[in-house]
Formats: structure tokens, C-alpha cells, sequence
């Protein structure tokens, strides 16, 4: 059975022509729901820069996505509503002093909030923001104290066994918590009518427990320093600004993410830095940098993704026929060399040996690259790679960082070596996993095997790539799948996984393919595509979403291609479904499938529905209409 794909294709490829920036980049949306716009309303207020056309404009946006219960949601199929995301949207809109509560809207916000427990029943992250806007109070005893960045690496744990992203947020935190800071302002809302208890408890009783063994083990590493106890403070909170000032980007955001930069501003307010410190409105600038506009409304992104963007999509056209010469590839070739990485980051602690020269994810970065970005771009070059010396020269040391980043067990991670000690899963912090860890995954071992595979002329023997199938091989889920750290979830650890084992020379008659063709079979929907709910990672098994989403049936549909001698049926409606509703309009147009922090934060990218459908097109018929 052939397939009219030429027009679909032509179209998504027009689109994303079209949409290319000047700068040879893609800036679309890096959409994270409404948590950044509501943190950014009350960054504002608590400095008293009264941008009131922001301001406005994102609590309209907030408002829009409110439900009829008064609830937000992370997530479309998210049962009644998210307590968190709600007390912080509420929080927002009052603080914005556009709306009172009296607000018919405002009262359903309230009431939900405390049929689900009232404000003490919100996560960590959100009482952490609660307390340094004077809503909450700090606890007494914080089980990460500040001094922890000050022992040494041979200790059982220490500062750098944190992922970035862990250090990046934690870093400011465990300031904030030393110096109990608390900001207010003559418009801070009065937040004491969400209380049920007025416990004002931020760990639960069992978490106390967990967190007092750790908390023993850190102290007693803290006594080995001959210091007096408060010379001891002060030297770690000296370390930790110190850090966070080291890792400033140049636009002056910390790391580039929202979270740790809104974090940073109060930490550094609560060292006696003032609200119109340069450090800090610059850092306010960056972050309002990342605003853009979406139906209509700004929303404040959490980074940006113009480096993954264009490297996702480079080599998405160019797999689909435009030709590496192309004004369009080109300008993206110049882009991606323009943001490759010179600088050492902390990705050194644990990989010393090895020279920069990875990517980063963010229009921005100059110092944080990852594995995933880094084939990417790597990718987008490969078929002028021969032809052009700055792109070899490029070409060679982003493929030999990717290379020497690979972890003990054979997998691969996101951006730091090793960092996957077991002892720090003890932390019983809320989903610590996301916080502490940078473990090998599925879907970065998989892709990276994909790259090797399909991109370079290493040996399928060589060492490297067979101890990257073993660990594939020995986390694959009982009923053929894996799970994927950075998308939803099992359909996309499962993409990952098999077109990597593909690339990387294993039979397609092989147990652990089989297992997965015959999973990803299972559970395809009767019109032909997949779908997977953000469910999955938080009950860490799979969960149909109800309804079939187009990127994900572009994943799924792609490692059954991948794996697959000829089209079988299951191939046939998943091509049909794609050509038939690739561009369709309904709430899965703004599911979100990649995921920052499950149970938190989850990502729609505007991106992904011109990318991997047009990627699982144009391989389909690569192989199968020749």
C-alpha cells in the first residue's frame, strides 16, 4: 500500500521555512504551563518593578487556563486539579492587585485549595516561595544545610553528587533557609485565610525521620572542619553566593533557568544585595528576555530551547530532501557553530579529562552543555561534515565530549558524569529523583547509540557502543519497554531505545526488540496512533492518555519502522493516522510530553508536532517507498 506523503511533508517543511528566525534559529515556545508567568507576577511585586502591561498580561494568561472547579492543572487529564500550581496562581493574581478575593473566580481558587488540605499541604518548592515572600514560615531545622557545599568530594555525598539542575536550585535554597529571609511588601496578599492546620510544617513527621540521618551524616562531616561553628556558616554561604555568581550567563540569569535565577534574586537580597542592585536587574532583564507570545498572551518561559529547536529541526529537513546547501541549513549550521561550548562547567568534576565542546540547550548557554543537544547539533552537520573544515573541527570535539560522557554503567546521562550515588536516594525531598540524580536513561542512551550508529564510522564493536546495548538491555521493563527521563515517558524511552539498538547493529529478531515492537503493538489505539498520559511517570508505569497524540504516535510509529522489515499493519494506520491528522486541532495540540520534574513540570513544546511527525514520515519513506 503506498501513501500520498508528499504533501504533508511539503507543508510541515513550508511551515518550518517559514518560521525560521533571522538569527538561523527556531524560537518556538518552550511552554511550561502558567507556574512561571504566576513566580514572575510575584518577582515583580516583592521588587516593586511595576511593569503593569507584563504583569497584566500574564495574569490574563493565567486566568485563561483556569478550570471550572477553580483549579489549574499541569496536565489535561490531571484528575480534579494540582493543589501546588493552584495556591500559586491564586497567589499571583492577588499579588498582581488586579483581582480581589471577591473575585468569583478567586473564591473557586480558594475553596479548592482547601477541600485538598489547604496551603500546607503543598509541595516543597512551593512553600520554599511561600516563605521567602513572608506567607510561610521557615522551619527551624532546614536538613540541607548551607554548609553541605563545603565538604570535600571524597565525602560519602557531597555537593556535586547533586545534578546541576539540583545544585542550581537547591544552592539559593539552602541560603534562604540559613538566613530564614523573608521579604514583603506594603501589597503583599494576605495568603493566612488558605490555612486549614496553621501547622506551618514544611516536612511531614516521616520525612523528619529520613531527613535526620542525613542531616546527622552531613553535620558530622561539617565537624571534621576546624572551624568555629559560625566562622563554618559564613565561609558556606560566602561558597555558595560565590557559586552562583560563577555560574551567571551572559544575560544574567543563573543557569538560565527561571527557578534557580527567581531563587538567586531573594538569596542575594537576603546577603544585603539591594532590589536595584545591577546583579539582580540584570537577572530580572534575562528573565524577562524569555518572554514570548502564545494565542495572544506573554508567557514567561523557563529557558528558551533555540539550540535544541534548530538542531531538531536542521536535521529533520534535511532526512526529508532539503539539501545541506539550502539557505535554511545553512543559516542554522551557523547558528549551532556559533553556540557550541568553549567554556569548562561542572560537567569537569566528574569528567576531568575531557575538552569542551558540547551544546547547551538554550539561546544562552555558554557553560551547561548536554549529551541530547550535543548529538543533536552533531546530527544537523553530518552531511557537510567531509566538505567543511570548521564543521569538522567542530564535528570532532562535540563527538569526542559526547563520547567521554559516558557513565561507569554503560549508559549515558544528561550533563554530568556519574552522578547516580545510591545513597542520595535516600533524600526524601518531593520526587528527589528529579532533584538528585542524573542516572543514565533510555532515551539518552538510545539516542546516542543512534548517532554513534547511523553518523560516525565507529566499529559496531567497539567497546563504548556494546556496554551502551548492555545497559539498554538490562533496564528494558519486563513488558518490552523503558522509560524516558525527558519525554512521556515509556513511548518515548521506548523510541529511544530501539532505533538506538537498531543504529548500533542488533538483529531485529532479537528478544529485547521484539519484546518492544510487541508492546508498542499492544498498546497502539484503534485509529492508528498512540497515546500516553503524563501520568506515566508519576505512578512510574504505563498510562494510556485516552486519546492518540501526534508526536507520540510519530515516536512510536518510528522505532516500529526502525524495526521492521516491511510496513505491517500496525505501521499502515500509524502512517495513515499521521497523514490524516499530523495538523489537527483538539486539547492534544497543547498536551505537554516532555518533562522537566514529574508531578511539577512538564513542557509543550511547539516545536514537536512539525518534528517528529515529518521525521517518521520521511523515514518511512526512505525505507519502505524506494
Amino acid at each position: 500500500m503506498s501513501y500520498n506523503t508528499g504533501e504533508p511533508a511539503s507543508k510541515i517543511i513550508e511551515t518550518l521555512k517559514g518560521d525560521q528566525s533571522a538569527d538561523g534559529s527556531w524560537d518556538y515556545p518552550f511552554d511550561t504551563g502558567v507556574k512561571t508567568d504566576a513566580y514572575m507576577i510575584i518577582l515583580l511585586r516583592s521588587l516593586e518593578i511595576n511593569d503593569e502591561h507584563l504583569i497584566r498580561g500574564l495574569t490574563e494568561r493565567i486566568l485563561s487556563k483556569q478550570e471550572k472547579n477553580g483549579a489549574w492543572k499541569l496536565y489535561y487529564d490531571e484528575s480534579n486539579g494540582n493543589l501546588s500550581y493552584t495556591v500559586e496562581a491564586y497567589y499571583a493574581l492577588l499579588y498582581s492587585g488586579l483581582y480581589s478575593k471577591s473575585d468569583s473566580r478567586m473564591r473557586l481558587a480558594k475553596s479548592f485549595i482547601l477541600k485538598k488540605g489547604g496551603i500546607e499541604k503543598a509541595e516543597l518548592f512551593t512553600k520554599v516561595m511561600l516563605a521567602l515572600t513572608g506567607q510561610y514560615k521557615w522551619p527551624h531545622f532546614f536538613p540541607l544545610p548551607v554548609e553541605l557545599i563545603l565538604l570535600p568530594l571524597s565525602f560519602p555525598f557531597n555537593f556535586y553528587d547533586f545534578s546541576v539542575f539540583g545544585r542550581a536550585n537547591l544552592t539559593p535554597i539552602m541560603i534562604l533557609a540559613a538566613k530564614k529571609y523573608q521579604l514583603k511588601t506594603k501589597n503583599s496578599p494576605d495568603l493566612s485565610n488558605l490555612f486549614l492546620s496553621r501547622t506551618h510544617e514544611f516536612f511531614s513527621a516521616n520525612e523528619k525521620r529520613e531527613f535526620d540521618n542525613i542531616f546527622n551524616t552531613i553535620q558530622h562531616g561539617i565537624k571534621s572542619i576546624l572551624m568555629a561553628p559560625q566562622q563554618i556558616r559564613s565561609l558556606a554561604i560566602e561558597r555558595a553566593k560565590r557559586y552562583m555568581l560563577n555560574h551567571l550567563e551572559p544575560d544574567g540569569t543563573f543557569y538560565n533557568y527561571f527557578s534557580a535565577t527567581f531563587l538567586m534574586i531573594f538569596a542575594l537580597m537576603s546577603l544585603g544585595h539591594k532590589k536595584d542592585d545591577p546583579i539582580i536587574l540584570k537577572a530580572v532583564d534575562g528573565l524577562k528576555a524569555m518572554e514570548c507570545t502564545i494565542k495572544g498572551h506573554p508567557h514567561i518561559q523557563y529557558t528558551t530551547a533555540n539550540v535544541w529547536n534548530t538542531a531538531l529541526i536542521s536535521f529533520t529537513l534535511q532526512n526529508a530532501g532539503v539539501q545541506p546547501t539550502d539557505p535554511t541549513i545553512l543559516a542554522a549550521n551557523e547558528y549551532l557553530l556559533e553556540r557550541q561550548h568553549f567554556k569548562y562547567g561542572d560537567w569537569v568534576i566528574h569528567n576531568p579529562s575531557a575538552l569542551p565542546g558540547g551544546w547547551g540547550f538554550s539561546d544562552v548557554n555558554t557553560f551547561n552543555p548536554d549529551v541530547d543537544d550535543t548529538t543533536a547539533a552533531l546530527r544537523a552537520f553530518s552531511p557537510l561534515v567531509t566538505e567543511d573544515s570548521a564543521l569538522r573541527s567542530s564535528w570532532d570535539r562535540g563527538a569526542n565530549w559526547v563520547l567521554s560522557m559516558q557513565n561507569n554503567d554503560g549508559g549515558w546521562p544528561a550533563f554530568e558524569k556519574n552522578v547516580d550515588k545510591k545513597i542520595m536516594n535516600l533524600f526524601p525531598m518531593d520526587r528527589a529523583r528529579f532533584l538528585v540524580s542524573d542516572a543514565s536513561s533510555a532515551d539518552l542512551t538510545g539516542r546516542t547509540l543512534e548517532f554513534l550508529g547511523n553518523y560516525t564510522n565507529m566499529p559496531k564493536k567497539n567497546g563504548k557502543i556494546k556496554d551502551g546495548i548492555n545497559w539498554l538491555i538490562s533496564n528494558q521493563k519486563k513488558d518490552g519497554s523503558w522509560y524516558g527521563r525527558w519525554g512521556i515517558c515509556f513511548i518515548y524511552g521506548t523510541w529511544a531505545a530501539v532505533t538506538g539498538l537498531m543504529a548500533a547493529g542488533m538483529d531485529r529478531e532479537q528478544n529485547c526488540i521484539r519484546k518492544a515492537v510487541t508492546w508498542l503493538k499492544t498498546i497502539q489505539n484503534k485509529d492508528g496512533g498512540w497515546g500516553e498520559s503524563c501520568r506515566s511517570d508519576i505512578e512510574n508505569k504505563y498510562v494510556p492518555l485516552g486519546k492518540s497524540h501526534v508526536t507520540q504516535t510519530a515516536w512510536a510509529l518510528d522505532a516500529l519502522i526502525a524495526a521492521e522489515k516491511q510496513p505491517t499493519s500496525e505501521i499502515k494506520a500509524g502512517v495513515e493516522y499521521l497523514l490524516q491528522l499530523y495538523d489537527k486541532e483538539d486539547w492534544t495540540k497543547d498536551y505537554p510530553v516532555g518533562q522537566g520534574m514529574g508531578g511539577s513540570f512538564y513542557i509543550h513544546y511547539h516545536s514537536y508536532r512539525y518534528i517528529f511527525p515529518l521525521l517518521a514520515i520521511s523515514n518511512y519513506e526512505k525505507k519502505f517507498s524506494q
